[in-house]
C-alpha cells in the first residue's frame, strides 16, 4: 500500500512541477496557469467545444470556467457563440490573437518536455505510458 500512496503523490507532484515550469516560462505574456492551460486544451481539440465541455477536460465547475472564460473574452483571446445544435450552449472559439500565443505555449511546453523527459530510455518511458494508460481508463477519462 505505501508503494501506491508513493506513486500517487509522486504522480500529482510530478504533473504540478510540469506545469509550474511552464507557468514560468508563460508569465511574460500575462497569461496565468488557468489562461494559457484553457487555450491549449481548446487548441488540441479535434472539435469546437462548448463550454460545458471545456469545462469537463480542463476539471473545473462551470461557474469557474465563466468568470474565466470572460477574462480571456475580455482580454481578446476568446470568443463564444451561440451553438447551432442547442442555443443554451455556447461553443469557445480561439482568436488570432491566441494563435499567436500558441506558438509560445507550445514551444514552452516543448522545451519543458524535452528537459525534463531527456536521459529516460525509450521503453522505460513507454512503460510509464503504458501504466498512465490503465489508471485513466479505470478512472473512464475519455478525452
Amino acid at each position: 500500500m505505501e508503494l501506491q500512496k508513493h506513486f500517487s503523490t509522486i504522480l500529482h507532484e510530478t504533473a504540478r512541477a510540469w506545469r509550474l515550469e511552464i507557468d514560468r516560462r508563460l508569465k511574460s505574456f500575462g497569461l496565468s496557469q488557468a489562461k494559457w492551460r484553457t487555450l491549449l486544451f481548446l487548441d488540441l481539440a479535434s472539435e469546437k467545444l462548448s463550454q460545458r465541455q471545456l469545462a469537463s477536460r480542463l476539471g473545473v465547475e462551470d461557474p469557474t470556467l465563466v468568470r474565466l472564460l470572460d477574462r480571456l473574452a475580455k482580454d481578446g483571446w476568446i470568443v463564444r457563440q451561440d451553438d447551432p445544435a442547442d442555443r443554451r450552449s455556447k461553443i469557445v472559439q480561439l482568436t488570432s490573437k491566441s494563435h499567436k500565443t500558441l506558438r509560445h505555449i507550445h514551444a514552452a511546453a516543448d522545451q519543458v518536455r524535452k528537459e525534463f523527459l531527456s536521459g529516460i530510455p525509450a521503453r522505460e518511458l513507454k512503460t510509464c505510458i503504458e501504466v498512465l494508460e490503465k489508471i485513466k481508463a479505470k478512472a473512464g477519462v475519455q478525452e
